[in-house]
């Protein structure tokens, strides 16, 4: 028998992921079985279990997925090398929030009920660290300019940050009622731009002008 290639194996991966995504929306439920989901997708036990060693696993990598359709959009653009870290994680939040708009009836099922405390979610796991790692490599790039090891930085504490602004924006996000989620634009843009003022150690004026915003918005909403 010969064996799969990898584009078959990345498409058979991507036919589990769709289906798990439309199984969900259109039974309310999650699949509960990997005997019954893989007979509704007419693929057998072993097909699955040569991607995923659980339903859960599935979950999880429907939104590593995200992750990284958002990155490989970026990186096939000629100009994101060129842009400044603070240019490259704007670009991507803008992105990866455009990509679970594509798929928000998705993305309210797998984050309701959890909202008040996204962190403890183990769907988000996976993303996660593939998000970390992203804000690690950004910090590593950065590091590599400095001379002076005191004025490197951590790139733990940074990844750290980065994920907690994250479940933030997620959180602002499944909440926002405003056209085309325009509001949650803002707050990545402000967000974001306070996080590298505290990075290049400027005035605050940005912190200050988010923490308007947030306080607008949980009186009016």
């Amino acid at each position: 028998m010969a064996k799969a290639t990898v584009k078959e194996k990345t498409d058979v991966k991507g036919t589990i992921l769709t289906a798990y995504i439309h199984f969900s929306l259109e039974h309310e439920t999650a699949p509960k079985s990997v005997y019954k989901f893989c007979k509704e997708l007419t693929i057998d036990e072993a097909t699955f279990y040569g991607h995923f060693s659980s339903l859960e696993a599935v979950a999880e990598s429907v939104w590593e997925t995200f992750h990284h359709n958002a990155l490989a959009t970026l990186q096939n653009s000629s100009e994101y090398e060129g842009f400044s870290n603070r240019e490259k994680v704007l670009s991507y939040l803008f992105t990866f929030f455009e990509n679970l708009t594509l798929n928000r009836s998705y993305v309210l099922f797998s984050l309701q009920g959890a909202q008040k405390n996204l962190a403890e979610l183990k769907v988000l796991k996976g993303l996660r660290n593939e998000y970390k790692r992203f804000i690690e490599s950004l910090i590593e790039d950065e590091n590599q300019t400095k001379s002076i090891e005191a004025f490197k930085y951590n790139k733990r504490f940074f990844a750290e940050a980065g994920w907690a602004q994250l479940l933030f924006l997620l959180k602002f996000y499944v909440d926002d009622r405003s056209q085309g989620f325009e509001k949650t634009d803002v707050v990545i843009e402000k967000s974001v731009n306070t996080i590298f003022d505290v990075f290049d150690n400027t005035p605050l004026e940005n912190a200050f002008d988010l923490g308007k915003f947030l306080f607008k918005e949980a009186f009016t909403a």
